[in-house]
C-alpha cells in the first residue's frame, strides 16, 4: 500500500508541475494531462497547485504507514 501511494504521489506531482510550468511558461504545451481537461479551462493553475498539494499529503499518508 505504501508503494502505491508514493506511486501516485509521484505521478501527480509530475502532472502538476507540468500544469503549472506550462501556465506560467507555455513550455510543455501538450505534454500534461491538465491542459486536456476542457471543463477546467481557465482553472488549470487552481488545478496544478491542487494536484501538488494533493501529491504532498499522498507522500504524508505513505509515511505513516508501519508496514508494507
Amino acid at each position: 500500500m505504501k508503494q502505491l501511494l508514493e506511486f501516485l504521489g509521484v505521478i501527480l506531482l509530475i502532472q502538476g508541475a507540468v500544469g503549472l510550468l506550462n501556465e506560467l511558461t507555455g513550455w510543455l504545451g501538450d505534454w500534461g494531462a491538465v491542459q486536456h481537461l476542457a471543463f477546467v479551462d481557465g482553472y488549470e493553475m487552481y488545478l496544478s497547485i491542487a494536484l501538488i498539494v494533493l501529491a504532498c499529503a499522498l507522500f504524508a499518508a505513505a509515511e505513516s504507514r508501519r508496514f508494507g
